[in-house]
Formats: structure tokens, C-alpha cells, sequence
């Protein structure tokens, strides 16, 4: 391999980006820690993803107003903290997303609209109620349809077993 393929690896995996949905889970915590430690490794950036769903009080559009502001504020809000905790973990300033809909549509407009985003990280529940309705969809059913891989990562790991996984 020639320095110049080399180099062009190295900057490809720069403008790489793990993909996390953050959402109101604990295990959240968890996927958002193992994307940052991986990132951090091998060099590339964290997107964080919150998706708040739509609002529909089509009787009440200043009711309705006011709920979405207040849902983009606590997601604001949720974001901020994750990704302050990511920058004293690793130095990695996350790129930070809302969107307003579907999680699962929203993730994949996402990955269409970002084609640096190479993978998305997942955390599942823990305990036996199963691993949760995102990461059934995404990497049950839907998985094969992507065009990117899915890391799902258990809910109940500690900061010490992510460390040593990554």
C-alpha cells in the first residue's frame, strides 16, 4: 500500500461517524460509552441522535406548540449532558441531532442524508423483556435492507466491560 492509499484510509476513517439514538432508557448510557471509546480509538466522530415524536392536538395547536417546545428542550437538554460526558471521556465534540417523527424512519433519513455515519450502536434492554422496539426493528426485520452495520450492545454491561470490549 502506497502512503497516498494510506492517507486516504486514515482520512476516510476520520470522517467516519458512529451513529447513537438517544433516548430516555438507562441503557442508553451504555451504547452512548461504547460508541465513544471505539471512536476514540480508531479515530472518528459521534453522531447523537434524539428523536421526539410528533405531537397531534389538532384541537388544541397552542397546547400542542407548547409540548413540542418543551420536548425539543428536555432533548436539547439530555444531549448537552450526554455529549459533555462524551468530550471528558475522549475529547470527542459529538455532533448533536433532533428530529421530530419516528425513530426508526428518522434514523435511516439520517444515514441517507450523512453518508460518513458507518455504523449504528445500539443498546438493548436488559432482562427478559426483550431487547426493546428499536433494536427489534432495526436489527430484526429490518436489517437487512441497510446499508451500514449494527452494533448491539447489552444494556447491562459496566463501564469496565465497555472498556475492555473497546
Amino acid at each position: 500500500m502506497s502512503d497516498k492509499d494510506a492517507a486516504k484510509q486514515i482520512e476516510a476513517k476520520r470522517r467516519s461517524k458512529f451513529l447513537v439514538v438517544v433516548d430516555d432508557t438507562p441503557e442508553v448510557r451504555v451504547a452512548v460509552r461504547y460508541a465513544t471509546k471505539r471512536a476514540r480509538n480508531i479515530r472518528c466522530g459521534v453522531v447523537m441522535l434524539r428523536v421526539v415524536e410528533p405531537i397531534d392536538f389538532q384541537q388544541w395547536a397552542g397546547v400542542a406548540e407548547i409540548m413540542r417546545s418543551e420536548a425539543h428542550e428536555a432533548a436539547e437538554d439530555l444531549l448537552h449532558k450526554l455529549a459533555e460526558q462524551v468530550n471528558q471521556d475522549s475529547g470527542i465534540l459529538p455532533e448533536l441531532v433532533i428530529r421530530e417523527g419516528i425513530a426508526r424512519d428518522e434514523i435511516l433519513k439520517l444515514v441517507d442524508q450523512d453518508p460518513a455515519i458507518r455504523m449504528l450502536v445500539l443498546a438493548a434492554a436488559p432482562g427478559g423483556e426483550g431487547p426493546g422496539p428499536l433494536v427489534a426493528a432495526l436489527a430484526g426485520q429490518m436489517a437487512g435492507n441497510l446499508s451500514f452495520p449494527i452494533t448491539v450492545i447489552p444494556g447491562s454491561l459496566t463501564d469496565e466491560q465497555i472498556d475492555r470490549l473497546t
